[in-house]
């Protein structure tokens, strides 16, 4: 019974912690257009936002396989992803350099990322079944279709130029795309935060074994007959 109400309470927990961080990532998109004048650009809050929380998923499942010699190889590899979309997001950096470099870094970043994993191969097909099959996967993969996916055909300006028409307003298309962009990357960053918590090594308690009430004394042999 006690058990059973800790279970609800910590999801309980857990899902008004995941509201609270809905409502802040979308609270930026509401100052960008209703206090900054329709500023949805890349210097935005909506675009920084977005670019933090991919920085501390990559952050997170870095240092843990920092620290993580058993799961090292998948967690470098979900760090080198989220890497990639990083720079893919702050691809406006790299157009300094030149326009589309951004894709050299994220293949350079890749071939990190698998060299790196590549070191114990053996861990990788193991600890990539037990990514999938954690109950995060689901909401981590339903993140990733929404920025991959869904953002992708909600923001096709055919779509809002066809339903505006003669009223059509480009800022009303990229407040709904990036909106679904940080709806998934929000649904990312919990599911990251969830999964790395659960799989934490446990600190392995050392018990004392159990002395028995009754111990059989060796006799002493006498020396002397």
């Amino acid at each position: 019974m006690r058990n059973n109400i800790i279970l609800i309470s910590r999801e309980i927990t857990a899902f008004i912690i995941s509201g609270l961080v809905l409502v802040f990532c979308m609270a930026m998109v509401y100052i960008d257009v209703n206090w900054m004048n329709d500023a949805l650009h890349e210097a935005s809050f909506t675009e920084i936002t977005q670019e933090v929380m991919l920085l501390l998923i990559a952050s997170c499942y870095f240092l843990c396989a920092w620290q993580r010699s058993q799961q090292r190889s998948v967690l470098l590899l979900v760090g080198g992803f989220y890497s990639c979309m990083l720079i893919r997001e702050m691809d406006f950096l790299f157009d300094f350099i030149r326009h589309g470099s951004w894709l050299w870094f994220a293949l350079a970043t890749t071939a990190a990322s698998l060299a790196m994993a590549l070191r114990q191969p053996r861990q990788i097909l193991p600890c990539l079944v037990s990514l999938v099959q954690h109950r995060s996967w689901q909401m981590m993969a339903a993140g990733l279709l929404a920025v991959l996916v869904f953002s992708r055909l909600f923001g096709m300006h055919q779509l809002w130029e066809h339903l505006m028409m003669d009223g059509y307003n480009r800022v009303v298309k990229n407040m709904a795309e990036e909106g679904s962009e940080m709806f998934g990357y929000t649904l990312c960053l919990i599911a990251s935060a969830r999964y790395l918590w659960q799989t934490r090594p446990q600190p392995v308690s050392v018990q004392a074994l159990p002395v028995s009430r009754h111990v059989e004394h060796a006799q002493p042999l006498s020396a002397s007959r």
